[in-house]
């Protein structure tokens, strides 16, 4: 018996959504397993991880809110990958949409906190935007954010598009640099005066919209609405959305149809990064309210993990990063309930998207299964022919 792929003539609608209902039981199981290994009851793990992130309101509302950044770093990455050009550095410019956000809310404390004599250090490039009014603060700190994203992202895109070097590494190592530089602000530079972890909170101005109890969902919520909306439009239903989607499936063909690959790659990397920026504006402004330890949360990573799971469309990225977001706020509970560490919910995000990109290929391809016995039979019969 011999297994073998074969592809399929049009793709499988109906396996879009039965694989993914498929993957999941089969990742519970898997996670059943390991943890039967820990001697912990899976059902009761189970239970306590859906209760920590979806059993009142406050945990409800906590889980959407952490649900925006994944969801906007997954559908960064997806306009990316939809041209096959591997963006691995939306952690990092996700960080960079933090770290533009905090610069331009602190430039007014800067400038009160040095005229009062309480910080001395501070240079003209911390006061650069000293001179933007509260009302302004926030557009102007999510545009600087979502600038400063799309800029990192098409240093690889400019370097892939003109010298083909490989965006895989240059993405990937560029996530390190703006970390340690986010660590050397935060500890350092913009360090907070008297002593407090991180740099000041950003002015009450600046501020996101909070919704409910808890100050974790915010108006962020309708903006990644927003641009879910856009992208899908754009990528399903415009010229430019074709021309991603054909470089993506044959580069050479879409460069005989006279589409631009570099011009495409540049400008696809700048609004992926542009996005994930957003999306560290977002979560600043909405929740944090500061630069400090922990900025690079692993959403960026984690939206390499959603944008593959919902086949880089942004509406089914909405039902992806909804399940991550359960999956890390619910994780906590079972450190509380069930005596595991926090990093169970790492496990289960993992144990997730093993089988769904195993089974997924089946969309596209079909299992075909030869016996031996008909292949014998094929044999004999050319031998006799000849």
């Amino acid at each position: 018996m011999e297994f073998s792929l074969e592809k399929r003539e049009v793709r499988s609608k109906k396996l879009v959504f039965i694989l993914p209902i498929i993957s999941i039981v089969i990742s519970m199981l898997l996670g059943a397993i390991i943890l039967l290994a820990c001697k912990v009851n899976p059902i009761m793990t189970y239970f306590y991880l859906v209760k920590g992130a979806l059993g009142n309101k406050i945990n409800l509302l906590n889980t959407i809110g952490k649900a925006i950044p994944l969801l906007l770093c997954g559908v960064g990455v997806g306009i990316a990958f939809k041209l096959k050009f591997w963006n691995i550095g939306a952690e990092g410019q996700y960080v960079w949409g933090v770290i533009g956000i905090t610069w331009v809310m602190l430039s007014g404390k800067w400038a009160e906190l040095t005229a009062a004599g309480t910080y001395s250090n501070a240079s003209w490039v911390m006061l650069f935007w000293a001179w933007v009014p509260d009302s302004l603060l926030l557009p102007i700190g999510i545009l600087v954010g979502m600038l400063m994203g799309a800029l990192w992202a098409g240093i690889p895109a400019w370097l892939k598009a003109h010298w083909k070097v490989d965006e895989t590494l240059s993405t990937l190592m560029l996530n390190y640099v703006v970390i340690k530089l986010a660590e050397y602000l935060y500890i350092s530079k913009w360090k907070a005066p008297l002593g407090n972890m991180g740099t000041p909170d950003i002015p009450e101005a600046g501020f996101l919209t909070s919704f409910g109890y808890g100050g974790k969902l915010n108006t962020g919520l309708f903006m990644a609405l927003a641009v879910v909306g856009i992208m899908y439009f754009i990528l399903y239903k415009t010229r430019w959305g074709f021309e991603l989607n054909m470089i993506g499936k044959n580069s050479k063909a879409a460069r005989c149809q006279g589409v631009s690959i570099k011009r495409n790659i540049v400008i696809a990397l700048l609004v992926s990064g542009a996005i994930c920026g957003l999306a560290g504006a977002i979560d600043t402004a909405g929740i944090t309210h500061k630069l400090t330890k922990g900025v690079d949360s692993g959403y960026g990573f984690t939206g390499i993990v959603i944008a593959w799971m919902a086949g880089l469309n942004p509406i089914i990225s909405i039902f992806y990063a909804l399940l991550m977001a359960i999956l890390r706020t619910g994780a906590f509970s079972l450190q509380i309930k069930m005596g595991l560490n926090s990093a169970m919910g790492d496990v289960l995000q993992g144990l997730i998207l093993i089988p769904l990109l195993a089974t997924n290929i089946f969309v596209d391809y079909r299992l075909v299964i030869k016996h031996y016995k008909k292949k014998i039979i094929d044999k004999v019969a050319c031998k006799e022919e000849e």
